[in-house]
């Protein structure tokens, strides 16, 4: 989606629960920041969090943009650590593409490739952002092939670069496909998909990507896509029109019967661009997205690009400064451990986590306004009486800087068989919430200690339960050594106090009954070697220790079996998590 083309979307009839909601719709927060208003019933609702109820692990699903980072250094590395961004899609190698008035291309996936590893993250490359304009102009076949071939090799000849995870084969083909010159659609997907397998059989491929979701055309798409061996590895569609976070899980739950209908395996799901142009600056609305994408299962969500690139898409004003929606995101980015099921009142609504390494409870709410609550349950372990914090940040938009949140009050409360419910008064319904609950003497540990594997930036391997995980959750599967593309290893974004020489202790698990080994490097550094002694089985965990040297604040921690300028591990082994004293 472009600036320059606001337009009104079609889309599949909603639920009856949000046709319901409709002489709402007038009142909340979509229609203007310039007079806001809450909804009719604002006040008096209940935000509840299940702390034994998991979700699942923490891994910042709606932390992503699309053109979100504008250079190598535009945002910082140092301003996106805090936000533990997920994913970017970012226009491909070559672009000519002038979004939304700019005025010469950018920030082309290999050229920001740096600064989004740096940040814990990886990439989709947006493959028709070659074009300059937007609708694209089709140019023929020949011209689109021969572009689909340069891309492809030139992203093969970037062997440094590792946090390519996708290929999108186009965008928004629901408007922007020349149907008429390129013939349709889905034999064009066929036919491209083809040339990029021949050329790179490794990298994902993702779509459709419709500009929303339409049943009729996700049939038809996946019909041929499956009747042609074409399937995409990540399904891709857009949410862009105002209030659609209420149609989200119909989209999901019909997606997934459609998938069933067609004998289709599951697919991950990623919305690659989200919120509507006159949402964009809400921080509430964000929230709204971030509580529905990650309750519904979506593996990663960016926001929608209808600003100025590398501002990730207004949470940074023109000036590099952070805006009110950017401390929604942050405190969202400081969630550690797992997602813990939220139920909404109204429209109140929020995500929450528990991290229960510090016994930390990190509510992010908003919706409603006037005077409210949220109900935590599940603290028994916690004592009782709890200390609580309530912040907030205004409604303001993406020209505003908020220099840091206003601290609403910090309490100390007593909990009844298991449960605090703290109120949390003269809400607005478009500003941001956190709630932030601990035991009454405070977290268990001053800083954050302990860092789970399943949190990480997991690359080429995969996630497992199991009760013997420290977090219900470990990674495994971490096996690719052969190149750039399928090498497997796992990132850590750790934040310390102080520069110094740490001990990590990493929980591991090894059955090959041998020694395993994996490689160290955090910073960009060289690397050394982690020596797993064999435990009693998969996915039983024994401890190895070693030291890190870290600079104060943010530090990226890579163990790999595979990795740029790392000759390879041997044998295998799982992670649980490392733990930094």
């Amino acid at each position: 989606m472009k600036l320059a083309l606001k337009r009104v979307l079609p889309r599949r009839a909603p639920a009856q629960r949000a046709l319901s909601r409709l002489s709402v719709l007038a009142l909340i927060v979509g229609a203007s920041l310039v007079s806001p208003a809450g909804p009719a019933q604002a006040a008096g609702n209940t935000l509840t969090v299940d702390v034994g109820s998991v979700v699942r692990p923490v891994t910042h699903v709606g932390s992503g943009g699309l053109y979100g980072v504008g250079s190598n250094t535009k945002p910082t590395t140092d301003q996106l650590l805090p936000l533990s961004p997920h994913g970017f899609t970012q226009p491909p190698p070559g672009t000519t593409h002038l979004g939304n008035g700019a005025t010469e291309p950018c920030c082309d996936a290999l050229g920001v490739a740096d600064n989004i590893t740096r940040a814990g993250a990886q990439q989709l490359i947006r493959m028709p952002d070659i074009y300059p304009t937007f609708p694209y102009r089709w140019q023929g076949w020949a011209d689109w092939e021969q572009k689909v071939r340069t891309m492809v090799q030139d992203r093969l000849a970037a062997t440094s670069t590792t946090n390519i995870r996708g290929w999108e084969l186009w965008n928004e083909p629901d408007w922007t496909w020349d149907t008429a010159a390129a013939g349709s659609f889905n034999a064009g997907w066929t036919r491209t998909h083809r040339l990029i397998r021949s050329l790179d059989p490794v990298t994902p491929i993702v779509g459709p990507s419709d500009s929303y979701y339409s049943h009729d055309r996700m049939v038809s798409f996946l019909r041929n896509a499956r009747d042609t061996n074409t399937l995409p590895d990540v399904i891709v569609w857009h949410e862009l029109t105002d209030m659609d976070w209420d149609n989200f899980d119909d989209h999901v739950a019909d997606y997934r019967a459609i998938e069933r209908s067609l004998g289709i395996s599951p697919r991950e799901i990623a919305i690659n661009e989200y919120n509507s142009l006159s949402q964009m600056d809400i921080p509430s609305v964000a929230v709204h997205w971030i509580s529905v994408l990650e309750r519904h299962g979506a593996r990663e969500a960016h926001r929608a690009y209808w600003y100025e690139a590398g501002t990730f898409d207004g949470l940074f004003t023109l000036q590099g400064q952070p805006t009110a929606s950017y401390w929604a995101y942050r405190w969202y980015g400081t969630q550690a451990g797992n997602v813990v099921r939220t139920t909404p009142q109204s429209w109140l609504d929020g995500v929450a986590a528990y991290d229960s390494s510090r016994k930390i409870v990190n509510v992010v709410l908003g919706g409603d306004s006037g005077n409210n609550s949220v109900r935590v349950n599940g603290l028994g372990s916690f004592g009782s009486s709890v200390r609580v914090t309530v912040n907030a940040v205004p409604g303001s938009g993406r020209h505003t800087h908020v220099a840091a949140p206003t601290v609403l009050s910090t309490s100390t409360m007593p909990v009844s068989n298991g449960t605090v419910t703290v109120p949390v008064n003269g809400m607005t319904a478009e500003g941001a919430y956190q709630v932030v609950v601990t035991p009454a003497g405070g977290p268990t540990s001053a800083w954050q200690q302990v860092y789970e594997a399943e949190n990480a930036n997991v690359v080429n391997a995969q996630t497992r339960a199991s009760s013997g995980a420290s977090n219900g959750s470990y990674v495994g599967g971490i096996d690719g050594t052969a190149d750039m593309r399928s090498q497997s290893f796992v990132d850590f974004t750790v934040n310390v106090p102080t520069a110094r020489t740490y001990t990590m202790a990493v929980r591991y698990a090894n059955g090959t009954g041998a020694t395993s080994t994996h490689g160290l490097a955090y910073n960009g550094g060289a690397f050394s070697t982690v020596s797993y002694p064999p435990t009693a089985g998969w996915g039983q965990f024994g401890t190895t220790t070693v030291t890190v040297s870290l600079r104060a604040g943010y530090n990226m921690i890579r163990l790999a079996k595979g990795s740029p300028n790392f000759p390879g591990g041997t044998g295998y082994a799982e992670l649980d998590s490392i733990t930094l004293s």
